[in-house]
């Protein structure tokens, strides 16, 4: 007998075992060695990291994929592992041995702080492994990996040493993302931009004669960052900028330095902008280096790597100048307390001109959270134009697409406009650059020492002494080359050759650039293949108000916990079913606990089924029924089926849900175990009829079974073990099983019977409710100009009409009776006589005025959407709110005209 209720918990670490024991997930089964390959790889979560519920919603879209493809009989490979996180690892660890009062990293040493990192790893890391199995992913778990291995560190090594030879990796001095805190280069991904309230300051640069004297004019400057200007190397003015048109090629004295800067002409400065004129600090903004560098404007470094100023020892600092003492004072300062010392020195000087309140976007990195600093440093780059190329051309000739395809373009403006690739980090954790030194500054790019030295001896005719470059490669590095490096490259592996190039790539658009492309780039370049053929780029999880769920605001909703409420499978189905493409989900408890009831209906369903003697026969032939009823619920059943299976092999996972929803709760549940009921539990009834119906139910449950395992496999894992113990040999797991075949089985007479009877009691309900018919009144129902197929259905099935559509009687009339509200079902016409029932004046005129409200109501949400000053300042979750709400009332004065429109036939 089944438990009365589904118990999640319970029954989620059972079925889990179930499937480790039988292995399930294994790709390269025997048995289908012969099928179709089908891989995904993982978007290898950071090895520091727990589940949120954007991992959430990227697994059980693979998940949904992967569990689909391998009931078409597909050889599936899901391929799992974590990401070493560099950065983010390095800082756990530091943390950890702060909090335990050890010596830190620099005290260590980096052999010992690395063993630590390792001993960590192996004791705390890989807590999301965990969750996703909690959560249903069904990787092959016996294939993990992580992107510190053995194999894929010499994937990474191989292909540094490889790109090296190649003249695409080289050595520059640069303008990176620098995090003074972590002192290393960040990626891009890796800053945060946040508002902050600050100044704009304007400053008068003496100009000076050729000689180098002052002449009295001054040209203005505005900046946010006063500290930077000891490193000002120009002053752009905008070619048609008629203001500076006699200043472009004169010269400017940098206050406080005494530096003699030229002012420039460059378009980047804008006329309308501040003053229009711009100092230019190529060391220190990004915009400047580009300008600098157009302008043979060199850079000078006025920071150190912590965002001190650094004066003492910089010549490039001097320049041939001889800065006034107080500017050399500034030696050391911390770069705000520096900014307040140049303000004041300014002002002090007679040049401060005006000070302006400004909010402005400044950089912050997202794990230190301080100000990230445009920094000038030696860094490893990637040339990563020519491999660029080569992705955009898969693309545009139909190798890799992008669903939903607008993303295309993003994908296009990105790598048409690349930039060379930071590659280097300055920490410990992470592949160490695989590049030796020796004491004359002779570089040597090797994926062992051993081949360094035997590279320097050939070089310099002895052995000499070499040191390691101590950086290590930016995370995104050994990601890119996850698609192939976790299948054995550079080695030809069975596996590299059956499951890459991979099928299909699930991930958040937010890394479109950072790791779709460079996985596309390096695959191209390395394996002459793109690395899938597909890429899936889903929106974000917001909370259930439209807002970002943050920390800071308090609103993030962990997934764990909604498992641990509600189940994994209400989870993964409440993700499916929100998951349209190119809209972000809005997600809270009260949508889970929505499909939490959905597993508990179909529960019940089945229970109703067990106790009404419905169990599975081995003989049972669903081309052989001959019951309409059942021939009605077969046919539904092959065409949910066929939406399901459509819906998900165009990544449509939100209508995928949809239809599976919409036949299990109500065509299974609520109409055809209604109308079953009868049959099954009626007295007098054709035992052939109830013991066809007792099988047919009992096959549907199998067959929901099937379609429901994608998107909640432990619900029907369980359902499929409890049901297959009626029959006489055991069966295997259900994740095993083939997905459901009845593409095969239509009954055209039997949906148009059956479905007549459900659409005339749908619309008997429908006309009740919209016309305020009390719930516990019976009313007639009166078949107009029925012919002789329409009688004989009402013949058959009124006793169920009677009862469900809440009937006094069923007549039938040439003509419409007065004062009825007439229904159209199907090209037949039935009608409800009113009169006595319903005022029909009064409802007629309450419709007219909630009509009137409704208009009204998307009249001013319509006004506050055409308001373009609205849609600039109002947070995006607001303005989706607005949205929601118009769609609403337009829904709803649909069905308000709709029941004038009944009315007014009446």
């Amino acid at each position: 007998m089944m438990d009365k209720t589904f118990d999640p918990a319970a029954v989620e670490a059972r079925v889990s075992a179930a499937w480790d024991e039988g292995q399930a997930f294994r790709a390269g089964r025997p048995e289908r060695a012969g099928a179709e390959p089908f891989s995904i790889v993982i978007p290898p979560p950071n090895v520091t990291g727990s589940l949120h519920m954007g991992h959430a919603l990227n697994n059980t879209i693979q998940d949904i994929l992967v569990r689909f493809e391998r009931m078409r009989g597909r050889d599936v490979l899901w391929q799992p592992g974590t990401d070493h996180a560099g950065i983010a690892t390095q800082m756990v660890v530091e943390r950890r041995l702060m909090e335990t009062q050890q010596p830190g990293r620099r005290e260590l040493g980096r052999e010992e702080f690395l063993r630590r990192v390792w001993a960590w790893k192996e004791e705390s890391g890989g807590t999301i492994i965990g969750q996703l199995k909690r959560l249903g992913a069904s990787c092959d778990w016996s294939r993990e990996r992580f992107t510190m291995d053995e194999g894929l560190s010499r994937a990474v090594l191989k292909t540094f040493v490889d790109l090296h030879a190649q003249g695409l990796i080289y050595r520059d001095k640069r303008l990176v993302n620098w995090d003074p805190k972590f002192q290393t280069a960040i990626s891009d991904l890796e800053v945060q931009q946040i508002e902050v309230k600050g100044h704009l300051w304007h400053f008068d640069y003496p100009v000076v004669d050729e000689a180098g004297a002052e002449t009295g004019a001054v040209i203005t400057v505005a900046t946010t960052r006063p500290e930077t200007m000891l490193g000002d190397t120009a002053v752009a003015v905008h070619p048609d900028d008629e203001r500076y048109r006699d200043l472009v090629g004169k010269r400017v004295r940098l206050p406080l330095v005494n530096r003699l800067i030229p002012i420039v002409a460059d378009a980047y400065s804008d006329p309308e902008k501040g003053t229009g004129a711009v100092k230019i600090t190529p060391a220190h903004d990004f915009n400047d280096f580009e300008v600098g560098r157009r302008n043979g404007c060199r850079p000078i470094n006025v920071l150190d790597p912590e965002a001190r100023i650094q004066i003492a020892g910089n010549a490039d600092f001097l320049d041939g100048a001889a800065p006034e003492e107080a500017a050399r004072a500034l030696d050391g300062l911390d770069r705000f307390e520096a900014r307040k010392r140049v303000v004041a020195l300014m002002e002090e000087r007679g040049l401060l001109r005006a000070v302006e309140p400004n909010t402005h976007a400044v950089p912050h990195g997202d794990r230190s959270g301080v100000v990230i600093e445009p920094y000038l440093t030696d860094q490893w780059y990637v040339n990563v134009k020519p491999l660029a190329e080569r992705a955009l051309q898969a693309v545009r000739d139909g190798k890799t697409r992008f669903v939903p395809d607008n993303y295309e373009k993003i994908f296009f403006q990105w790598l048409e406009n690349i930039e060379p690739w930071c590659v280097s980090r300055q920490l410990w954790w992470g592949h160490q650059i695989p590049v030796w030194y020796d004491g004359e500054g002779g570089v040597f790019v090797a994926e062992s020492e051993a081949e360094a030295v035997a590279q320097a001896k050939a070089k310099h005719g002895t052995e000499v002494a070499l040191t390691r470059d101590p950086d290590v490669l930016d995370t995104w590095f050994s990601s890119a080359l996850w698609p192939f490096s976790t299948l054995g490259w550079p080695d030809k592996t069975p596996e590299l050759a059956r499951f890459y190039p991979t099928n299909t790539l699930v991930t958040g658009k937010d890394i479109i650039f950072f790791w779709v492309a460079r996985m596309m780039m390096m695959g191209l370049h390395l394996t002459d293949h793109a690395p899938f053929e597909t890429v899936y780029l889903h929106t974000l999880v917001r909370d259930e108000k439209g807002a970002k769920m943050s920390k800071s605001k308090g609103n993030v909703v962990d997934p764990v916990d909604l498992i641990d409420r509600f189940g994994a499978d209400a989870l993964r189905f409440t993700l499916a079913a929100l998951a349209a493409p190119g809209r972000d989900i809005k997600l809270g408890p009260q949508r889970v606990e929505g499909y939490r009831n959905f597993a508990t209906k179909l529960w019940n369903a089945a229970r109703f089924a067990e106790m009404n003697g419905c169990e599975l026969k081995a003989d049972y032939r669903p081309e052989a029924v001959t019951e309409t009823l059942n021939a009605w619920a077969l046919t539904e059943a092959a065409k949910a089926v066929a939406e399901v299976a459509h819906a998900i092999t165009v990544y449509r996972f939100n209508d995928a849900a949809a239809a599976a929803y919409r036949f299990v709760w109500n065509v299974f549940c609520d109409w055809y175990l209604e109308l079953a009921k009868p049959v099954l539990q009626g007295e007098g009834v054709d035992p052939a009829a109830r013991a066809e119906t007792q099988a047919t139910v009992a096959f549907l449950i199998d067959q929901i079974a099937k379609l429901l395992h994608p998107f909640m496999p432990f619900l029907t894992e369980e359902l499929w073990a409890i049901k297959g113990e009626a029959l006489p040999a055991p069966r295997g797991l259900l994740a095993l099983e083939s997905w459901p075949e009845l593409s095969a089985y239509q009954n055209a007479e039997a949906e148009a019977e059956i479905g007549w009877l459900v659409d005339l009691i749908s619309e008997i309900r429908s006309a009740r409710s919209e016309t305020n018919v009390p719930a516990g009144a019976q009313v007639p129902l009166v078949l107009v100009a029925a012919d002789a197929s329409v009688r004989a259905r009402v013949e058959r099935w009124s006793e169920t009409l009677v009862r469900l559509a809440r009937l006094s009687e069923i007549g039938f009339a040439d003509a419409a009776p007065k004062n009825a509200v007439q229904l159209l079902v199907r090209g037949s016409v039935a009608a409800l006589p009113l009169e006595g029932i319903v005022d029909l004046a009064a409802e007629v005129a309450r419709l007219k005025k909630e009509a009137g409200k409704a208009r009204t109501e998307i009249g001013k949400i319509e006004g506050k959407l055409g308001n373009a000053d609205f849609l600039a300042r109002a947070p995006e979750e607001v303005v989706d709110e607005q949205r929601e709400r118009r769609d609403a009332e337009a829904a709803r004065l649909v069905k308000i005209e709709e029941a004038l429109a009944r009315l007014s036939d009446a």
